[in-house]
C-alpha cells in the first residue's frame, strides 16, 4: 500500500513538473514573439520618423536621417539574405561571422548620428558629415558585397541545380519515349507469312514427286528390276463389308434392304 502511495505521489511530482515545464516554454515563446513585434513595431516607427525628417527638414538634419536611413535598410537587407540562405547553404556561417563584426561598426555609427540629431551646434555637425558620410559608405558597400555575393551563389546554385533537373528530365522523357521505337521494329508474329517467290516451282516440283510416287506398280516393278532391286508385293484385296455384321449404334438408321436380297 505504502509502495502505490509512492509511486502515486511520484507520478504527480512528474506530472506537475511537466506541466511547469510546458508553461515556461509557453511563456518564453510569447516573450520572444511579442518582443520580436515590438521590434518590428519599432523599426517601423524609427523608418517611418527618418522618411520625415528628411524631406521635412533640410540642411544638416535632413541629411543625418538620409545617411541613417541608408545605413539601416543596406543593414537590414544584407541580414536578411545571409540569415535566410544559411538554412540551405552552411558555408555562409563565416561571412555570418563577418556580418556581425559589420554590424557592430553600424550599430556605432547610427547611435553617433542619433546623437547628432540632437546637436544643437549646426557647424559642427557640418564638419562631421563629410567624415560620417565615408564610414557610412564603407559599411554600406561592405554589407552589398556580402549581400550580392550571396545572392550571387545561391542563384548559381539554383541554375546548377536546374541545369541538372534538365539533364534529368530529358533522359526520363527519352526514356518514356522508347515504346515508340519498340512499336516500329519490325514483329515477327504481327507481320502475315509472305510465301518465297519461287514457291509454285516448289509445289511443281513436289507434284511431280508425288506422282512418280503413285505410278503403277507394274512400272515399278520394271523400274526396280531393271535397277536391281526386288519388286514389293501387291497389295491385299480390300473387300467390302456386310452392312448386317457392322456394329449398330442408336443415333444410325438401319440399313435399307434392296429387293432380292435373302433374309
Amino acid at each position: 500500500m505504502e509502495a502505490a502511495v509512492a509511486i502515486l505521489g511520484l507520478l504527480f511530482v512528474l506530472f506537475v513538473l511537466a506541466g511547469v515545464f510546458v508553461t515556461v516554454k509557453a511563456v518564453k515563446a510569447a516573450k520572444r514573439g511579442v518582443d520580436r513585434t515590438v521590434a518590428q513595431a519599432r523599426r517601423t516607427v524609427e523608418d517611418t520618423s527618418l522618411r520625415a525628417r528628411q524631406f521635412a527638414q533640410p540642411g544638416v538634419v535632413g541629411e543625418l536621417a538620409q545617411l541613417r536611413l541608408s545605413l539601416r535598410t543596406s543593414m537590414r537587407a544584407t541580414q536578411e539574405a545571409l540569415y535566410g540562405a544559411s538554412s540551405d547553404d552552411a558555408s555562409l556561417s563565416e561571412a555570418i561571422g563577418l556580418f556581425e563584426r559589420l554590424s557592430a561598426h553600424g550599430h556605432e555609427l547610427d547611435d553617433e548620428l542619433r546623437r547628432l540629431e540632437r546637436e544643437p551646434d549646426r557647424a559642427t555637425i557640418a564638419t562631421r558629415l563629410p567624415e560620417l558620410r565615408e564610414r557610412l559608405e564603407q559599411i554600406t558597400h561592405s554589407a552589398e558585397s556580402l549581400r550580392w555575393a550571396a545572392r550571387d551563389r545561391a542563384r548559381k546554385f539554383a541554375d546548377d541545380d536546374l541545369a541538372s533537373l534538365s539533364d534529368q528530365i530529358d533522359v526520363e522523357a527519352g526514356a518514356l519515349r522508347h515504346w515508340t521505337r519498340v512499336d516500329d521494329a519490325t514483329d515477327p508474329l504481327r507481320e502475315p507469312v509472305q510465301p518465297p517467290a519461287d514457291a509454285p516451282s516448289r509445289a511443281r516440283a513436289a507434284g511431280g514427286a508425288q506422282d512418280a510416287a503413285g505410278a503403277p506398280a507394274g512400272r515399278s516393278t520394271a523400274e526396280g528390276g531393271r535397277s536391281g532391286a526386288p519388286a514389293p508385293e501387291d497389295p491385299p484385296a480390300i473387300t467390302a463389308r456386310d452392312p448386317h455384321t457392322q456394329p449398330s449404334y442408336p443415333w444410325q438408321k438401319a440399313p435399307r434392304r434392296t429387293e432380292g436380297t435373302p433374309t
